[in-house]
């Protein structure tokens, strides 16, 4: 019995050490975070009126820790859709590569679809490799109100710092220009950004592949 104790305290530890790790390593400073993209209160309240970004309602779940981007939106995706599987506990249910609510160094754009496949009858989708042009034709689909589009991108190219994250995106001011992320990481809240500028951030690898976008219809 000390034993099975002893190693599952070992767990916990190990997984509390590499969160913190991970943590540490995708800090971004918070004069970085409000100088890096667009908060512009009537750009805002137009994105927010975007018809997906208003299926959100404009209380998004955060995220528990900085490992549960992946889980965190797909519960908000599932809210906005009046889906089951809700919240991120749920979502991290049978979720094979976290443990206590910790998902050490996070997960791919890939093993959140799987979580996606496995809460969800929808059809789901990778969307990788993507050229600039396919890139906007998919930015012009995230006002789709019966679509739901998460991107999977690093921090870097944006915020000079930061590893890879995911979140849900609420839609596309096709007039300015500008996608609308709805960051489910508290620190950051939502935010607008020139497209070009989220091309460069998901040109990027994501593990072994380069980042891109998942689609749930």
């Amino acid at each position: 019995m000390k034993r099975k104790v002893g190693a599952g305290l070992l767990v916990v530890f190990g997984l509390a050490g590499g969160a913190a790790a991970y943590v540490g390593q995708s800090k971004v400073p918070s004069e970085a975070i409000q100088s890096s993209v667009i908060r512009t209160e009537a750009l805002l309240e137009r994105a927010w009126r975007l018809p997906v970004a208003a299926s959100f309602g404009r209380d998004l779940q955060w995220q528990s820790n900085g490992s549960t981007c992946g889980p965190a939106s797909l519960a908000n995706v599932f809210r906005s859709l009046g889906e089951d599987g809700d919240t991120e506990g749920e979502v991290l249910e049978g979720a094979t590569r976290c443990w206590f609510h910790v998902c050490p160094v996070g997960l791919t754009l890939d093993q959140v679809a799987e979580s996606a496949h496995r809460h969800s009858h929808r059809q789901i989708t990778v969307l990788r490799d993507l050229t600039p042009e396919r890139f906007k034709e998919i930015l012009r689909d995230t006002n789709n109100p019966e679509r739901r589009y998460v991107i999977n991108f690093s921090r870097a190219p944006i915020f000079s710092a930061g590893v890879g994250h995911i979140s849900p995106i609420g839609g596309y001011l096709e007039d300015e220009d500008l996608v609308f992320v709805l960051d489910v990481n508290e620190d950051y809240r939502p935010w607008l950004i020139e497209r070009s500028r989220l091309f460069s951030a998901i040109d990027t690898l994501d593990g072994s592949r380069k980042g891109g976008l998942l689609r749930i219809e």
